[in-house]
């Protein structure tokens, strides 16, 4: 059965980039490869600018999947997403190809790599929890996540209002702690080559400067604007650059704040990306910017299968 790869790391490292090479380069050793995306916000169709969403002319052929599959109004769970993403994992190996899953939302990597079953849902605490971070805002609920479990308001962030309420969703649910989401030492779910790709964090930086500046001059405004017009739900209009962008748009923020606050967030989002992926014990580092990185990445696939 051909082995899972796995393409992770923070924001602005090459992920993509690595992955289109690496696919490429197994298709010459007669070895057809195809990509699950797990980037959350890449789910979501028409948000394209502010992901860094590959465009299909830009995707070299390859088969791509879990892409444009919610609209901006639907909310996306982890749970439906690891159910997604193995099913077609394990259809790319039934077709005798390689599965490649690459992106940089931690908690939907691990989701999948890990033997892991999520709690339930009770509808009835979800719906007053959502109530509440729409009143409110996750600032609050953070703050209460934290006096509940300290280890898992560290790891979410006090921004991600979506995480918020399911964490306090299962600790009054089960009345245990939430923790990450995951078990820490969880078996694994699929034997995977796992490749991480790391920057130093002043170049870093400045590339997810750059790519901040890119997504105002590539047009996010507009892009917010017509998402805002076809409805958009609590996840979309929080997402890094699209709630600055809208703030713009209503006159909340100027195009200089909206940048920056964006900016801001991007790195923050980026150490917790760095700071989740580390917990991977058997991923194999690459430098983003090793000229040797790509011949490097097929070795360790070849190698290891």
């Amino acid at each position: 059965m051909p082995q899972l790869v796995v393409i992770v790391g923070a924001t602005g490292t090459g992920k993509s980039e690595l992955s289109l090479r690496l696919a490429s380069e197994l298709a010459r050793e007669g070895r057809t490869a195809e990509i699950v995306n797990a980037d959350a916000m890449q789910l979501y169709r028409g948000m394209d600018i502010g992901t860094a969403k590959l465009a299909l002319s830009d995707r070299r052929g390859i088969a791509h999947h879990m892409l444009d599959v919610l609209h901006a109004t639907e909310e996306a769970s982890v749970a439906d997403y690891q159910e997604n993403a193995r099913a077609h994992i394990e259809a790319i190996e039934a077709r005798g190809a390689t599965p490649i899953l690459v992106g940089g939302s931690g908690l939907y990597v691990s989701s999948v790599i890990q033997d892991f079953r999520f709690p339930g849902t009770d509808p009835v605490i979800r719906e007053r929890l959502e109530a509440e971070l729409i009143r409110v805002g996750p600032g609050m609920l953070h703050t209460r996540l934290r006096q509940l479990d300290e280890g898992a308001a560290t790891a979410i962030g006090a921004h991600n209002g979506r995480r918020l309420v399911r964490a306090l969703e299962v600790i009054e649910m089960t009345g245990q702690p939430f923790g990450s989401g995951l078990p820490e030492n969880a078996d694994p779910w699929r034997d995977a080559t796992i490749l991480a790709l790391r920057a130093p964090r002043d170049e870093l930086v400045a590339r997810l400067d750059a790519r901040v500046d890119s997504m105002w001059a590539d047009g996010i405004l507009d892009e917010a604007g017509a998402l805002r017009s076809t409805g958009l739900g609590v996840t979309a209009a929080r997402a890094i650059g699209y709630a600055q962008a809208l703030a713009q748009l209503d006159g909340l923020l100027t195009r200089a704040e909206a940048i920056d606050q964006t900016a801001s967030l991007t790195r923050r989002y980026a150490r917790r990306q760095v700071s989740w992926f580390r917990r991977y014990g058997s991923a194999h580092w690459l430098d983003y910017d090793d000229p040797a990185r790509h011949s490097t990445a097929l070795s360790l696939v070849m190698g290891e299968n």
